[in-house]
């Protein structure tokens, strides 16, 4: 219900009402069109869960509504959650009960290869990921020295988001993405409007089937590990090791819970979230991370936290010959 009420005021507009000052439930129920006893529930709802403060008999976002479900804001990822977590993920979790008790057949579960191929839902999950990558992908791209490497592969790269800020941050560097062809049809509009069409090239393709471009200097897979069964993952790595040359960097990016499984929350549950369309999913830990990266070949393993409290990092390299 806390989600819920998250995203019905990301799309009416709460936060961006908000914005540049505290208001009513009166003021905000005329400015949204919405009647005022709504609004006043949906504010109550949003201040006891501390997405709102009261001030007087006024409203105001808390310093993370307003640094990230402002419109516009730097860290903005609001369209990522009212798109792509609300009118996507959310209905998927209708079936998870089934998913756990392997009560569905095999066609009536969804999967990322069957979503992509649908243009308007590549369209809506490509768009709204691009929007909640962004932020990310600048922190990565502070936290990974790739000053040496001129050419780079995104597995599963998406619209780009990655591959933009991490051409931005090393003006050497030349990125082939490979992604399913209606979420290439769309990166190639991202990547012209960053003016980067000279440096990011494309591959339309499966990851788990198309042919992987060699003499790569560094590879990254971001958000691809829960989003494959389980038993593709050592592929994967071993796949990574081919193409990538003697000192290469691999870099994997992810939600993932704590070797002891504690947590952290919000990881867990988006492990849990991803399961609901990929039943084969493993939830996947830093330590066996590492473990896969080191059975491939990998040395020089180390995890970092990205996005704190819900993903890591986890990079290694290819030995010199």
């Amino acid at each position: 219900m806390a989600s819920k009420a998250l995203f019905v005021a990301l799309h009416v507009g709460v936060f961006t009402r908000l914005s540049e000052g505290p208001k009513s439930a009166a003021e905000l129920a005329r400015e949204a069109g919405v009647r005022e006893n709504r609004m006043t529930t949906l504010l109550t709802a949003l201040n006891s869960i501390g997405l709102l403060v009261r001030e007087g008999s006024a409203f105001a976002n808390s310093p993370g509504a307003q640094a990230f479900l402002v419109q516009g804001a730097k860290y903005d990822f609001g369209d990522y959650l009212r798109f792509q977590i609300d009118r996507q993920m959310f209905p998927f979790m209708q079936g998870l009960e089934a998913v756990v008790k392997d009560d569905m057949e095999p066609e009536q579960i969804d999967s990322y290869a069957r979503w992509m191929d649908d243009p308007e839902e590549a369209r809506l999950y490509s768009e709204s990921q691009h929007s909640g990558s962004i932020g990310p992908a600048r922190t990565l791209a502070r936290m990974v020295d790739l000053s040496e490497a001129k050419s780079l592969l995104d597995v599963a790269g998406g619209t780009g988001a990655f591959a933009i800020e991490l051409c931005r941050a090393w003006p050497n560097l030349k990125v082939t993405i490979l992604d399913f062809p209606n979420v290439v049809k769309l990166g190639e509009t991202f990547v012209a409007e960053a003016g980067l069409s000279d440096r990011i090239d494309f591959i339309p393709g499966n990851a788990l089937e198309t042919e992987w471009p060699e003499g790569q200097d560094a590879l990254i897979m971001s958000y691809l590990f829960n989003g494959v069964p389980g038993e593709s993952i050592p592929d994967l790595a071993r796949h990574a090791y081919r193409v990538l040359n003697p000192g290469g960097r691999y870099i994997v990016h992810d939600f993932m819970v704590e070797d002891d499984r504690s947590g952290p929350t919000l990881a867990a549950l988006w492990q849990l979230q991803h399961m609901a369309f990929t039943p084969a999913a493993k939830s996947i830990t830093p330590d066996w991370v590492s473990g896969v990266m080191e059975g491939a070949g990998f040395t020089g393993i180390r995890v970092e936290e990205l996005i704190p409290a819900m993903t890591k990092v986890v990079m290694a390299t290819r030995p010199k010959d």
